[in-house]
C-alpha cells in the first residue's frame, strides 16, 4: 500500500510539472488517502502486538 502511495505521489509530481493540474490533484488525493490508510493500519498492528505481548521489532 505504501508503494502505491509513493507511485501516485510521483505521478502527481510529474503531472504537476507538465501542467496537468487536474491529474496532479487527483493523484495527490489518492496518494494522501493511501498513505493515511497505511499509517492507520501500521499503528493498529503495533498497538495489537504490544497488547498481545509480542515484540514487533
Amino acid at each position: 500500500m505504501l508503494k502505491w502511495a509513493i507511485i501516485f505521489f510521483v505521478i502527481s509530481l510529474v503531472a504537476g510539472a507538465l501542467g496537468f493540474t487536474n491529474v496532479a490533484s487527483g493523484a495527490r488525493g489518492i496518494a494522501r488517502l493511501l498513505f493515511g490508510l497505511f499509517l492507520v493500519i501500521a499503528v493498529v498492528i503495533v498497538i495489537a502486538a504490544v497488547l498481545l505481548g509480542q515484540a514487533v521489532f
